[in-house]
């Protein structure tokens, strides 16, 4: 081929190549443009209450809304639809989609906890409608009947479900926590006790339980035995921050400085932000002789103080 017509070739290419580009940039932009058209018509809809319209065209084009403040509309409404129409699915993914793009909103926040709760209730419900007398539906009631202070009654249900079946899956922790709230500080302990310990028969791996254990165990003063029920809850769940600074405190408190500083330590690395760990590994530092590392961990100490009094409702160390 003649080196002109190689010349004319390449550049009827360049330019064919061009203009596809500047087609699929005009393409992409009509594209944006009507979505967000049709995401401003969607939302009108819903102020009007026409939901049934609007939602499918919201799930359509949230995906290609560019716009962020037209995405926080659009998606509110989306939420709000897939509640009015009792779409859970929808709603929850519209609301976590929500929350992923504007974590500190206040009003999402707010329409989080409100249509979430809702949700609950429609599947405590469906579960009472399908399943009356599963041993879901009745932990469900006996859980209700907890929040209302109901103790008597949550307990009565709990027994009942181990009499249908002994061996349930955490029945036995719930009838404990029952038993301890019933009467605060002054409730029947040992029968509570009794409960969290048929509880790690069932399931050997219930951190939970050895943590109250551990906890039942330190208000007695039994250093000892709380400490290993703390160090068996840290064991079974590694991500149990409250086991690791109960166990150190109880080393501490029965003069095993030493011994206290590795879950103190562990604690400090987990929450880093809480002034009582550092107060409480200060202490061990210094009883066990070092004094430059327990100087750093009050001056820590001060400072994650100060920051948590800053905050709202911050009240700064308190265990």
């Amino acid at each position: 081929m003649p080196r002109g017509c190689c010349v004319l070739t390449c550049l009827c290419l360049a330019s064919c190549f061009a203009g596809l580009l500047l087609g699929q940039t005009a393409g992409k932009a009509a594209t944006s443009a009507d979505a967000s058209a049709a995401a401003q018509q969607a939302i009108a809809l819903v102020e009007q209450g026409r939901c049934k319209e609007a939602l499918p065209v919201l799930k359509g084009v949230m995906s290609r809304l560019t716009d962020k403040q037209l995405r926080y509309h659009a998606g509110m409404a989306e939420a709000r639809c897939a509640m009015a129409l009792e779409q859970n699915d929808t709603a929850v993914q519209a609301l976590l989609q929500l929350k992923r793009e504007f974590p500190t909103d206040p009003e999402v926040l707010y329409i989080m906890v409100h249509y979430l709760s809702q949700v609950a209730s429609r599947t405590s419900q469906e579960l009472a409608a399908i399943a009356p007398n599963s041993s879901q539906a009745q932990r469900l009631e006996a859980e209700a009947f907890e929040s209302q202070g109901k103790w008597d009654e949550a307990a009565g249900i709990y027994r009942g479900i181990l009499e249908q079946n002994p061996q349930a899956d955490g029945i036995h922790y719930r009838l404990g926590q029952v038993l301890l709230s019933k009467a605060g500080d002054t409730g029947p302990v040992e029968e509570a006790k009794a409960e969290f310990q048929k509880e790690l028969q069932i399931d050997p791996r219930s951190a939970a339980s050895e943590f109250v254990l551990g906890e039942l165990a330190r208000r007695a003063g039994q250093w000892s035995e709380a400490s290993q029920h703390f160090a068996r809850a840290s064991s079974l769940d590694v991500g149990f921050a409250e086991a690791y600074l109960a166990n150190g405190m109880s080393l501490a408190a029965g003069g095993k400085f030493a011994q206290a500083l590795a879950p103190l330590k562990e604690y400090v690395r987990m929450v880093p932000e809480d002034p009582t760990g550092h107060y409480q590994l200060a202490i061990a530092y210094a009883r066990t002789g070092n004094q430059e590392a327990a100087a750093k961990e009050m001056a820590l100490q001060k400072q994650t103080a100060g920051t948590q009094a800053q905050r709202p409702g911050g009240t700064g160390p308190g265990r």
